[in-house]
């Protein structure tokens, strides 16, 4: 039997590292790209048996439409979100549409600490400074952490995590989420409306996925609602954001950091070295330049660990597909 052919697009170093390491049981034939999946390189994908995509990736309508054209009915999303994917013209061609839920939520919730501590203690301006031999220590007072207030928006798996974290430092943990954790309550965080918790807050981070009812769940009413100087920390989907609402809030002090490992127009910076180029997001560019601004590219997920689950989740849902068994991992809807 010849083996089954895979096209991975926007695809990286780690991803080649980790998805060969994991092809040893089923011996697929993988081709990788760096070049982005949209409608003008869905045709890079004939001849093949499956498309494997990131969150970056177009897979909305001509881009599925261009991959049906050219006999692809399986697309395996190697992350867990999905809303780059139109599912109902998906599920209208027949094409089969995998995601892995869950890869290491101990990943994301750790970076959201890592982002915290960074702005609070500003370890990220001292690194600067001592490379450059200054020694000073003036301009760079945080605050204790121990004792402050945290509102988690969301808790699943990841944001339950990063509860957990957070009262291990000495945090006070309240939450908003529509279907409570009774395991967290019973830990001792408190769930309130979200007005509630933005009025109590002094750290802000969002957990939840991005929907239609969570979309800019961050916008200028919830700047309002916050304390002054609320640290706000967003690794889970750039769209929670209203970013120009944020921006106003920090040129206002009320939000006093920022820290971010996504970003609503990410799609066309994050993942590329942009280092040689000016940057054409404007909105972007001035979140650059302001000092209680703290940006990563989307990593929060890189860790081994979770590159190894990715991996293995992935090759076990196309291996589900292409022998016609059951896969709990299937998009089938929004």
């Amino acid at each position: 039997m010849m083996s089954k052919r895979i096209l991975f697009y926007s695809s990286q170093l780690y991803d080649k590292t980790s998805f060969n390491s994991s092809n040893d049981n089923v011996k697929y034939d993988f081709e990788f790209l760096d070049t982005h999946l949209d409608p003008t390189t869905a045709a890079l994908a004939k001849g093949h048996d499956a498309v494997c995509a990131f969150v970056n990736d177009d897979l909305g309508a001509e881009t599925l439409q261009a991959l049906h054209d050219v006999g692809i009915k399986t697309v395996a999303m190697r992350c867990a979100g999905f809303n780059n994917v139109d599912v109902d013209k998906a599920n209208e061609l027949d094409i089969t549409i995998v995601r892995v839920p869950a890869y290491s939520p101990y990943a994301v919730a750790e970076h959201a600490l890592a982002l915290i501590m960074t702005l609070n203690r500003k370890t990220h301006k001292a690194y600067n400074r001592t490379r450059e031999g200054n020694f000073l220590i003036q301009g760079l007072v945080g605050k204790d952490v121990h004792g402050k207030t945290v509102g988690v928006i969301g808790t699943g798996k990841i944001g339950q995590i990063f509860a957990g974290i957070m009262l291990g430092m000495g945090c006070t943990v309240i939450a908003f989420d529509p279907y409570p954790s009774e395991d967290l309550k019973k830990r001792g965080v408190t769930y309130f409306t979200l007005h509630e918790l933005l009025a109590q807050s002094d750290i802000v981070s969002l957990h939840c996925p991005l929907m239609p009812e969570t979309h800019h769940i961050i916008d200028e009413t919830a700047v309002k609602e916050m304390k002054c100087g609320t640290m706000i920390i967003n690794t889970s989907r750039g769209g929670l954001i209203d970013t120009q609402a944020v921006i106003d809030g920090l040129k206002e002090g009320t939000i006093g950091a920022l820290g971010l490992d996504v970003y609503e127009e990410e799609g066309d910076i994050f993942f590329e070295n942009l280092s040689e180029t000016v940057i054409q997001d404007d909105v972007f560019s001035r979140l650059l330049t302001l000092p209680n601004v703290l940006i990563t590219g989307h990593q929060a997920f890189l860790t081994e660990e979770a590159l190894h689950n990715i991996a293995e989740t992935t090759l076990g849902n196309l291996a589900q597909v292409f022998s016609n068994a059951d896969c709990k991992n299937l998009v089938t809807s929004k």
